[in-house]
């Protein structure tokens, strides 16, 4: 009996790449795989904790009730007649959902080098895993900006009310995941040959905070920021973000389908190149990690 030379087989892994691979099919073949981490890291973020996921509502609202002192009440920043803390939770709400996407996936290829090294699967799903997971924790931290936003609609009797951009939420939600899962990846690419990134992130993303307009209104930035700061402020796509966040929840500051139009470009792009980054990186990580 004769032997086939030349097999056909059902996939092929190969260290081989073209020069712009998104692998789509691929993550698309391994999506169980996904779906399995997305559950671990549920589970087992904060299993053995004492608070638990109240650590999930502790987080934002203590940020929350310090920002309304600090910035509002000692620094006199004006919300446009919405309550300090309702604005202050709305965009830490946003901005901890796209923190935990960047800081999370930054550390992909360091934190799971073990696994990597031992077993095949493409390697995104991590840090897909991470943006997916951490929607439950974001949708908890919404879930408690609602309850207050209540709160202060019928016992406060502050004129509160969403708009028609409410309709946009979703895609609000998608650009700061692939805002954050871009630059997360970036980071992760790069740290494998570069330590000192990893002290470098935690300490870029507490500044950030302080200029994508999270404890003030993009209004309050141009009348006190010089105009250089001001227009980095403005620009910063996560600005744009917390922007609009606030814009459907609050109907306060600044909105324009322009700004939405460059901010979404501005995710999509990121996102891609994250994406082609990390894929060619990961070819060669293990001898460098």
């Amino acid at each position: 009996m004769s032997i086939k030379e030349d097999e056909t087989w059902l996939y092929e892994i190969s260290a081989k790449h073209k020069l712009i691979d998104l692998n789509f099919k691929e993550i698309w073949r391994y999506r169980d795989l996904l779906i399995l981490f997305v559950k671990r890291d549920i589970v087992t973020v904060y299993k053995q904790t004492i608070l638990g996921p109240l650590w999930y509502l502790i987080q934002p609202l203590f940020t929350s009730i310090i920002f309304t002192l600090v910035f509002n009440n000692l620094g006199n920043i004006q919300t446009g007649g919405v309550p300090p803390f309702l604005f202050n939770l709305a965009g830490i709400t946003a901005w901890n959902y796209f923190k935990v996407c960047l800081t999370g996936s930054s550390n992909t290829f360091r934190a799971n080098a073990g696994l990597f090294g031992k077993v095949y699967f493409p390697r995104v799903i991590m840090p897909l895993s991470i943006t997916i997971s951490n929607l439950l924790k974001f949708g908890i931290q919404l879930f408690i900006f609602i309850g207050f936003y209540m709160y202060y609609y019928f016992a406060k009797g502050f004129d509160l009310g969403f708009n028609n951009t409410l309709i946009l939420f979703p895609i609000y939600v998608m650009m700061m995941a692939l805002l954050g899962l871009g630059l997360g990846m970036i980071i992760s690419s790069f740290t494998t040959k570069y330590r000192d990134l990893k002290v470098l992130v935690g300490f870029a993303v507490s500044l950030l905070m302080y200029l994508s307009a999270v404890p003030y209104p993009l209004a309050e930035a141009q009348n006190k920021f010089p105009d250089y700061a001001f227009q980095f402020v403005k620009y910063n796509p996560v600005t744009q973000i917390i922007e609009g966040f606030r814009y459907m929840l609050l109907n306060t500051g600044s909105f324009s389908w322009t700004s939405v139009g460059y901010t979404l470009v501005v995710c999509f792009v990121t996102f891609l190149i994250g994406l082609i980054i990390f894929n060619k990186t990961e070819k060669s990580f293990i001898d460098t990690v």
